[in-house]
């Protein structure tokens, strides 16, 4: 097994079932209202949302109709079959592009089973801000999508700037 697939694979797997696992948890056990925890309830909460549209809540059901859900879905298949694309591309040796890839693949894909398996959307439920000023509303796959993300641009733009300087001394 390459150092690539030993990277990507388990993070891919850890994250989705710590996604589908969480927001399971949340489903059933979180009421709708915000939940305050002592020591952190000025900054973090956790209050179920359902996101039907995208990244920061963008609702792409009042341009597209019904149409929304179908297209958000086979936009995220899209993004996963380019991902994976840079994940066969990349060398096999790479580790940081591999981690990335996985956390970013494993976090589209939690998040395409909850398009698919609820009607009202994502469920999101770590809900950000400071007192009353509330920032963002996100889970576990999203966290996923945005470490996976900086790794990948880290990976690429380290490669970019190695590579020259490797080829100048050869």
């Amino acid at each position: 097994m390459t150092p690539k697939a030993r990277y990507s694979w388990p993070f891919l797997l850890i994250l989705f079932m710590t996604d589908c696992t969480t927001k399971e948890l949340v489903v059933n056990r979180l009421p709708e209202v915000a939940r305050l925890h002592p020591g952190a309830e000025s900054f973090v909460r956790l209050r179920l949302a359902h996101n039907a549209g995208t990244v920061f809540g963008f609702d792409l059901q009042q341009y597209i109709g019904s149409w929304a859900r179908p297209t958000l879905v086979l936009g995220m298949v899209i993004v996963l079959a380019v991902l994976f694309r840079i994940y066969s591309a990349a060398a096999p040796q790479t580790r940081l592009a591999a981690a990335g890839l996985g956390l970013a693949c494993g976090g589209a894909i939690g998040n395409i089973v909850d398009r698919l398996r609820f009607s009202a959307g994502v469920v999101d439920f770590i809900d950000v801000g400071i007192g009353a000023h509330r920032f963002w509303t996100f889970n576990v796959a999203d966290a996923g999508i945005t470490v996976g993300a900086t790794l990948l641009a880290l990976a690429l733009w380290r490669k970019d700037t190695v590579e020259p300087q490797a080829r100048s001394v050869a």
